[in-house]
């Protein structure tokens, strides 16, 4: 083989998109130094990733935002190669796109997130007749290893919530504050204190008392709640339903939230549908939740994030005797190995008990 011939062949390596022709360089892929613009299409044409995006109806908001991400990084890095189109694309080269993300520092857990998109696209892409067949149908990226959330213990779960309903307890009841004389009204900033802190105790309360998702609470509405059968419906992962059980200090703290603390915070601009408000009056977002739990540490002073909690109640609920499928239903998990991660954290605890209380350990 001529030395020029070597040269191609390696090229043609390091690009990894066919119809590179004659080995003529036409940009870079992972780190190569390009020479000649890659052609451009107008916005849509062909990736059309806008169009894949609008087709992600059954999925969270951030799982949109992050395959909308993705996909957007692979055509970057395809046109910087000059790769114009998705039909030549081929599985070779996006193995190499995902050697290229680990060579960038991306973490397996991410790698395999960003595959998952590819996957998507693709499929997308085969369904609307613009690639013939699908080059990322057995596209892997291996899998980061488990990591097992760190969970509370359920003593600490209890004095976090006891924490919270002390404050909600403080002497302004009703709008009155006990402090002023008779007849008179409270100050709006204890009313309004006192709103946030009942809300405060009802995300705290749903969090560790139903399992559900930081998402799946904000996006409760009123007839989400049926405090007279103890219940909420949730709108899930997938857009499935699932309705869960409402222990009663939750149900308690949303009757107290709904009747004393939401009315104070609630705007004209409010929107009706939503049962928990932040203190502008808005819709309690993901990020309003997790500002909640940094308010109310736990007793070491760790602040937890929302998802622990739920990670709290399927732990609490296998370590009181539950079983793994009545777990999964109540998580709103599709596949029962999602579940099972909770199994290890048991284990763990029963062998962390064996082994400072037992002689022969």
């Amino acid at each position: 083989m001529t030395g020029d011939s070597v040269g191609r062949a390696d090229w043609s390596l390091r690009v990894g998109c066919r119809g590179i022709l004659d080995g003529v360089p036409r940009g870079y892929l992972g780190g190569v130094t390009r020479t000649a613009p890659a052609r451009r299409y107008p916005e849509g044409m062909p990736w059309d990733v806008d169009g894949y995006v609008a087709s992600l109806t059954a999925s969270s908001p951030h799982t949109v935002e992050a395959y909308e991400r993705d996909v957007r990084q692979l055509v970057a890095w395809a046109d910087r190669g000059g790769c114009a189109e998705p039909a030549r694309l081929d599985h070779t080269t996006l193995r190499r796109y995902l050697a290229y993300l680990t060579t960038r520092g991306f973490s397996r857990r991410t790698v395999a997130r960003k595959a998952a998109a590819v996957r998507s696209y693709l499929r997308y892409l085969k369904r609307h007749g613009v690639v013939v067949s699908d080059p990322a149908r057995s596209l892997r990226a291996p899998k980061g290893p488990a990591r097992l959330p760190r969970v509370p213990r359920s003593a600490e779960a209890v004095a976090l919530l006891d924490a919270a309903a002390a404050r909600a307890d403080e002497p302004v009841a009703g709008g009155v504050n006990e402090t002023v004389a008779p007849g008179e009204e409270a100050p709006v900033e204890d009313a309004v204190a006192r709103a946030v802190a009942l809300r405060d105790l009802v995300v705290l309360e749903l969090l560790y008392g139903t399992g559900i998702r930081v998402s799946e609470l904000c996006g409760l509405g009123p007839a989400d709640c049926d405090l007279r059968r103890h219940t909420l419906t949730v709108l899930g992962k997938g857009a499935k339903v699932r309705r869960v059980p409402l222990g009663a200090p939750a149900a308690d703290a949303l009757a107290a939230w709904l009747r004393a603390g939401r009315p104070v915070l609630a705007t004209p601009e409010s929107p009706p549908d939503a049962v928990l408000l932040n203190r502008r009056g808005r819709r309690l977002s993901p990020r309003d939740a997790r500002r909640v739990l940094e308010r109310h540490p736990l007793p070491d002073g760790r602040t937890l994030h929302p998802h622990a909690l739920r990670h709290a109640y399927a732990t609490h609920l296998l370590e009181g005797g539950a079983d793994l499928r009545t777990v999964q239903e109540l998580l709103g998990h599709a596949d029962l190995a999602t579940t099972q991660i909770y199994t290890h954290l048991t284990r763990e605890r029963l062998r962390a008990v064996y082994e400072a209380t037992h002689p022969r350990a």
